[in-house]
């Protein structure tokens, strides 16, 4: 169902008259459009970022870096863009954040945040680090785990869409102050066009979602509803 109000008001109430204006006059946030060939690229939707509704108040106990009920709403929509996606045969392709125990393969990261030894989080071989069961990937769908923000860093996802042909990435998941704002920034250094869905991204802090998803579609990316993609995509050709 289309959303009655464009994804600009989520970042609206943030800025002025003046810097509107400023906006506007420097001709920032053109749309760059659809391309020819997309991919959906659903960003680290892990327990450890979605937690369980069924914890109640504990919740955060047991899943201390969960977006609780802003990332599960959000799993709707991206489970209706997967299912999209597949019936057009375009790729859909899905990335985990997964840190060793010992935290030896953490980096810069470790000295930013602690290192959460616990089965809720994002350690490797916890249920944490699992792909939510919402969205189990099917046959064709292709997996990457990665070490750091973007889901191009370290990993093989250029050379996937090379071979694919992809020029479009349809960016969900969360969060979307962290690893889905550095994908889509070096999505957009390599020259993909890029749709970031407002109502399929997650964030555990409401004015960090607002303020990312402004500057990515200032710069770097389209902003737009699931529903746009949905409707886009169903006129396209397979």
């Amino acid at each position: 169902m289309s959303q009655p109000i464009p994804p600009s008001e989520i970042w609206s109430s943030y800025l002025d008259d003046d810097e509107r204006d400023l906006l506007s006059g420097a001709g920032f946030g053109r749309r760059i459009g659809y391309g020819e060939r997309p991919a959906l690229l659903v960003i680290d939707a892990q327990r450890y970022m979605l937690g369980d509704a069924m914890l109640g108040d504990d919740e955060l106990s047991v899943y201390p870096s969960s977006c609780r009920e802003t990332g599960r709403s959000a799993l709707v929509h991206i489970q209706a863009l997967c299912e999209a996606f597949r019936r057009q045969d375009c790729p859909v392709i899905f990335t985990q954040f997964v840190l060793a125990a010992d935290g030896s393969d953490a980096g810069i990261y470790r000295r930013k945040r602690d290192l959460l030894t616990v089965e809720g989080w994002c350690i490797e071989g916890t249920h944490g680090a699992q792909l939510v069961e919402e969205l189990c990937s099917q046959s064709g769908d292709l997996i990457l785990k990665k070490l750091k923000p973007s889901a191009f860093a370290g990993t093989p996802l250029l050379g996937h869409l090379i071979d694919r042909k992809v020029d479009d990435l349809v960016v969900v998941g969360g969060s979307t102050s962290n690893c889905v704002r550095a994908t889509v920034v070096d999505a957009a250094a390599l020259n993909f066009r890029v749709q970031v869905c407002a109502d399929a991204v997650f964030d555990r802090i409401a004015v960090s979602h607002a303020i990312s998803l402004f500057d990515l579609d200032r710069q770097y990316a389209d902003v737009v509803w699931s529903s746009d993609v949905l409707a886009w995509l169903d006129g396209i050709e397979r």
